[in-house]
C-alpha cells in the first residue's frame, strides 16, 4: 500500500486531492490522506467580502470528500521530518508516507513592521476577515486604512468603500496600485477607486502600526479605527525545519515536476514552492497554484505507473482585479504575466471576475470526473497578495 499525505486543504491541496482521485479511481493499493485544521474550506480569494460583511456559503470538505476513499484527518501540522517520512498533527499523533504533497500555502507577513501582529487585521483566514467586518459594524464611520497595493488590498479597499460608504478608506502602499497593469488600465483602476472615494496614497512606507493608526517613514501619523495589513507574505518555517531544501523565503526549491530537490518524494505546490519557469520564479495566485497541483498529481501517477514525471509549464492568462460588486478590471498578460494591450472593464469585468473567483467545487468535481480537465483549472486563476 503506497500512503499519500496531502497537507493543507486549501485550492491547491484540494485540488491535488481531487486529482488524484480521479485519476486513481478503482485501484486498491493507495491510500490518501488529507490534513486541514477545519472542516469548512477557506475561499481566501473572497475574504475580501466576508471582510466587508458578506456571507460565503460553508463549504464543508468531508463533503467534497464523500465517496473519494480519501481520510480526512482535523487538526495542524505541528512538525514534518522529511527524513523519517512522517508528519505530526496536533502534537499528539504521527502519521507516515511515503509520498507527501506539501499545499500549507502563505499568509500575510505580520512580523517586519512593528505592530501589526499586535493591532493590524488580515485575511489570512475567514475567522480574521469575520473579525474585521465586526469592527466595521462597530465604528460605522471614521478611517479604515488598508496597507498594500496589491491585488488584494486594492480589492479590499474597494470593497469596504462600496459596503460602508460612511467610512472613509485610505489605501497605503510603497508602489503604484495596479503597477503591473498596462497604462490605460491602471487609469481605469484609478478611476474606479476614486469613485468608491478610497483615497490612494503610494510610495509611502509604514513603519509601525499602532492601536489607533499607522507611522509613517517621514514621521507622519495617519489616524485609523482598523488597519488592514494585505502587503508581503510569508510561509511557514516547517518546511525548513523538516530538513527540505528551501530558498531565501522559506519555499521549497523543487525540480521541473515540482519535486522536493532534496526529497524528491516531497511535492511541493502553490506558495509553499519556489517553481521557476523560463521567465523566473511563479509568484502565489490561484491562478498558478491550482495547476501546480493538478500537474503534481499526474507526476504521482506517472510515478507510481512506473514512468518519468513530465516537466511543468505554466503560463499566466489574466490578472483580475474586483472594484466592489458591480466594476473591475481585468487585465489579461502575456504568459511571463507581463499586461497586454487590451483589458476588460466595467459590469462584464465583474461577471468575469465573479465566475473565476466563486466557489471551486465545480472545477474539483471536473478535475475528479474528467481527470483531463485539470490541465485546463488555470483558466479560473485569480489574484492574491503579492
Amino acid at each position: 500500500m503506497t500512503e499519500i499525505l496531502i497537507l493543507g486543504a486549501g485550492y491547491t491541496g484540494m485540488a491535488a486531492t481531487m486529482a488524484l482521485t480521479g485519476r486513481l479511481k478503482g485501484r486498491d493499493d493507495v491510500h490518501i490522506t488529507l490534513v486541514n485544521p477545519q472542516t469548512r474550506f477557506t475561499e481566501r480569494l473572497r475574504l475580501h467580502q466576508v471582510a466587508a460583511g458578506e456571507q460565503l456559503a460553508d463549504l464543508q470538505i468531508p463533503d467534497q470528500l464523500a465517496g473519494t476513499g480519501v481520510q480526512f484527518v482535523q487538526g495542524w501540522v505541528t512538525a514534518v521530518n522529511a527524513d523519517d517520512q512522517t508528519v505530526r498533527v496536533d502534537d499528539q499523533h504521527v502519521l507516515g508516507y511515503d509520498i507527501l504533497v506539501y499545499a500549507l500555502g502563505s499568509v500575510a507577513d505580520t512580523d517586519t513592521v512593528p505592530g501589526v501582529d499586535e493591532f493590524a487585521y488580515t485575511l489570512n483566514t475567514e475567522q480574521d476577515a469575520t473579525a474585521l467586518a465586526g469592527q466595521l459594524d462597530r465604528i460605522g464611520t471614521g478611517t479604515v486604512v488598508v496597507a498594500g497595493g496589491g491585488l488584494t488590498g486594492i480589492e479590499s479597499a474597494a470593497e469596504i468603500a462600496e459596503q460602508h460608504p460612511g467610512i472613509d478608506v485610505v489605501l497605503l502602499s510603497r508602489d503604484e496600485p495596479g503597477s503591473m497593469m498596462s497604462p490605460k488600465a491602471r487609469a481605469r483602476l484609478h478611476a474606479g477607486l476614486h469613485r468608491l472615494g478610497v483615497a490612494v496614497r503610494s510610495g509611502v512606507d509604514i513603519v509601525k502600526v499602532m492601536s489607533d493608526g499607522v507611522a509613517l517613514a517621514d514621521g507622519e501619523v495617519v489616524s485609523a479605527q482598523a488597519v488592514l495589513w494585505t502587503t508581503g507574505v510569508r510561509v511557514s518555517p516547517m518546511a525548513a525545519a523538516a530538513g527540505l531544501q528551501v530558498d531565501d523565503r522559506g519555499r521549497i526549491l523543487t525540480d521541473e515536476a515540482l519535486r522536493s530537490v532534496s526529497h524528491p518524494n516531497v511535492y511541493a505546490v502553490g506558495d509553499a514552492a519556489a517553481i521557476r519557469q523560463r521567465y523566473g520564479v511563479i509568484h502565489g495566485t490561484c491562478q498558478s497554484g491550482i495547476p501546480t497541483a493538478v500537474h503534481a498529481a499526474t507526476s504521482i501517477v506517472r510515478q507510481l505507473n512506473g514512468k518519468q514525471p513530465k516537466p511543468f509549464r505554466f503560463g499566466y492568462v489574466h490578472q483580475p482585479v474586483s472594484l466592489g460588486r458591480r466594476d473591475a478590471v481585468i487585465q489579461f498578460t502575456h504568459p511571463d504575466d507581463r499586461p497586454k494591450r487590451w483589458f476588460l472593464a466595467g459590469r462584464l469585468a465583474a461577471a468575469y471576475k465573479e465566475t473565476v473567483s466563486s466557489s471551486p467545487w465545480t472545477t474539483y468535481r471536473l478535475i475528479r470526473t474528467i481527470p483531463s480537465i485539470g490541465l485546463m483549472a488555470w483558466r479560473r486563476g485569480g489574484g492574491s497578495t503579492r
